[in-house]
């Protein structure tokens, strides 16, 4: 069969278009499956000077998770930080963040997915991640506004909780910020361990509600349950042993000012928590019951730009467990520990910081004068922090 020259002509035109469109596919497949993240890296260390040996910090009356003192004396590069985060698709964001220790070593913060418009003001997040329990717990070291973090956390959460597992978050369709949240653990990490109940032994619940008082005025407070199964908990060296039940209440509250809402020039923050604890079970094959409390109230002013002064208070209360248990731990020596830190800040820009801290630590009888001189720095992907 004989074809004119018009028709040759159309069929190689509609030959090229069938292999343009096939390049054009096979670009579109190349772009959608490239990975381009979010990155950031955190760069911290410090300075510090101490009159007591680190390595002899207690807090009485309470079991210490690991890792829970006034750190390293003389120069320390602290954990650096990085985070790669980006959405997957239009419902889900996944997020990592590794810490890179003074050791070479690196260790799996959080590692998780989240996923949004399931249903009206709904999300959840899965996978490991800080528990959103009381108002610090979840915000990463470099957002502290002191070097180290309340005695509270030290003592009751292992400097800060984070395990394996699931939340559900609701954020109401209020005018009111009002904010609910359930969250279910592995239970691997200190206060629960041992991955009771089959890998299910911790389980939070959270409320949060907030507003804005006229424009320079916002506010925030929070109601937090946490209950941790503890299947041989190991705290301390050589190991005590804990296997019960930890409950745990917070109460916290924040409040900032900024004038006309403009936190540039000046701003003030006032910011505490309190939190009770309870703990039942068998220590070291003793039987242990005990109530535990403990709060912090701190400030912290912009007085000028860039620069920034703070005050921090805080204490802790434990119950005297019994004569089964003086020499232990959990002895707590008639002595209640306190302790009392200021600070002074300067920040270049919202990614370089360095702080100057001072703490009168009285977490046991011998008194500890603490002193810290930080460097926080910041590349890369730097989002806006959450309220």
């Amino acid at each position: 069969m004989h074809l004119s020259i018009e028709s040759r002509i159309f069929l190689l035109l509609l030959v090229a278009m069938i292999g343009t469109a096939d390049v054009f596919a096979a670009e579109k497949q190349v772009t959608s499956s490239r990975f381009n993240p979010a990155i950031s890296l955190i760069l911290n260390g410090s300075y510090s000077q101490f009159d007591n040996d680190p390595e002899l910090y207690r807090l009485p009356g309470f079991a210490l998770a690991e890792e829970t003192g006034p750190g390293e004396e003389g120069f320390s590069l602290a954990e650096s930080e990085l985070t790669l985060s980006g959405n997957i698709d239009d419902r889900f964001y996944g997020s990592l963040t590794a810490a890179i220790t003074p050791n070479n070593e690196l260790e799996l913060e959080e590692a998780y997915f989240d996923a949004a418009g399931l249903a009206p003001g709904f999300s959840i997040r899965a996978g490991r991640f800080y528990s959103s329990i009381g108002y610090l717990n979840n915000k990463h070291s470099h957002r502290w506004d002191f070097v180290d973090q309340p005695l509270v956390y030290r003592a009751m959460l292992g400097n800060q909780y984070s395990d394996d597992g699931i939340q559900l978050r609701w954020l109401a369709p209020t005018i009111l910020f009002a904010e609910f949240g359930a969250e279910y653990f592995r239970g691997d990490r200190f206060p629960a361990g041992g991955a009771a109940n089959d890998g299910k032994g911790t389980y939070t619940m959270y409320l949060h509600v907030g507003g804005d008082v006229g424009v320079s005025h916002s506010w925030r407070s929070g109601l937090s349950f946490l209950n941790a199964d503890s299947d041989n908990r190991e705290t301390g060296e050589p190991a005590d042993i804990f296997t019960g039940t930890s409950r745990l209440a917070i109460i916290d509250f924040i409040w900032k000012w900024a004038p006309n809402g403009n936190p540039r020039q000046r701003n003030l923050k006032l910011q505490a928590e309190y939190f009770f604890r309870n703990e039942d079970g068998n220590f070291n094959s003793s039987v242990y019951k005990a109530d535990q409390q403990g709060w912090y109230l701190q400030g912290v002013y912009q007085f000028i730009p860039r620069w920034r002064v703070g005050l921090r208070l805080d204490a802790l209360m434990a119950d005297d467990p019994g004569s089964d248990f003086t020499g232990t731990v959990l002895d707590t020596e008639n002595h209640d520990p306190r302790r009392i830190s200021t600070m002074v800040d300067f920040s270049y820009s919202g990614f370089s910081r360095f702080r100057l801290q001072y703490n009168r630590d009285e977490s046991s009888s011998d008194v500890d004068n603490q002193v810290y001189l930080q460097y926080t720095m910041s590349l890369g992907a730097h989002g806006a922090h959450k309220f």
